[in-house]
């Protein structure tokens, strides 16, 4: 049976620093929760970054400190979120590129998020993805709703495939707004995707966390984990760190003989270059 791609998302743009020390903000933090969940199996990061006082920040700096950081110090695929947060202008949010990561997030539409919105109108979502393409960047297709995969469909049939040759997409199940963290919604999501998608990854927001990644790799697909989407290790038990988040994806895809894959492999999956 195929490898598991396990991505970890380890900070995300939601949680407050101050409910939550174990957070990951400084780089030195992120570095070093980066090394660790690549020894528990992790093969790809996808990265929000903080300013000086824990709050989401796009700095093209700090972007650009932290892909090399990474790079330096982990053999981790180093993908940065171009969604920051929810109150990120759409320019600031299309020079992420600059910064030079292996891969990128793109979101197929826009959600609503809980009280705010998250905007992806149609026209970003062309930018970005050629945009990506002109920088070699590799994007991952952020699916919160049925109508971003076919908003999928749309952008794959309008513009062709990625840099790289491969559609890797990520379920994004739970999000108030969004599709439930349920199995039966996952499943509706894997059947619609269109061809072209040659690899297809989920997570489940909180108590979701744990049905959406055994079903996710039932159904064949790979996973995402990480105190971005999960900071609840188990009922009443909160995350010490992202890395026994990863230990347990990895554990569970070990037990159902489709084990982590290498750093090799999985930027085989993705189209990147070894």
């Amino acid at each position: 049976m195929a490898k598991t791609l396990i991505t970890v998302a380890p900070t995300g743009a939601e949680v407050d620093k101050a409910d939550w020390p174990q957070l990951p903000t400084t780089l030195a933090e992120l570095v070093t929760e980066a090394k660790a969940c690549e020894a528990a199996g992790a093969t790809m990061i996808h990265v929000h970054i903080r300013d000086d006082e824990h709050r989401p920040t796009l700095d093209p700096i700090r972007l650009r400190d932290t892909v090399q950081a990474l790079r330096s110090e982990t053999g981790l695929i180093v993908q940065l979120s171009t969604g920051g947060s929810v109150h990120d202008p759409l320019e600031v949010r299309l020079a992420v590129l600059d910064a030079g990561p292996d891969s990128c997030s793109l979101t197929c539409g826009t959600v609503n998020f809980g009280d705010d919105v998250f905007l992806n109108p149609w026209p970003f979502m062309v930018r970005l993805y050629e945009r990506a393409r002109e920088a070699q960047v590799v994007p991952e297709f952020e699916l919160f709703d049925l109508g971003q995969v076919h908003a999928l469909a749309r952008l794959l049939r309008d513009c062709g495939l990625p840099w790289g040759g491969k559609v890797h997409v990520d379920f994004v199940l739970g999000v108030p707004g969004g599709m439930p963290a349920t199995v039966p919604a996952l499943v509706a999501g894997v059947q619609a995707l269109p061809a072209e998608v040659t690899s297809w990854s989920a997570t489940g927001i909180g108590r979701g966390h744990l049905p959406i990644m055994a079903a996710a790799l039932a159904l064949g697909g790979h996973l995402r984990v990480g105190m971005e989407d999960n900071l609840f290790f188990a009922a009443g038990r909160a995350v010490e760190g992202n890395a026994e988040l990863v230990a347990r994806a990895a554990e569970l895809a070990e037990q159902l003989q489709r084990p982590p894959m290498t750093g090799t492999e999985a930027r085989a999956l993705l189209g990147l270059a070894t």
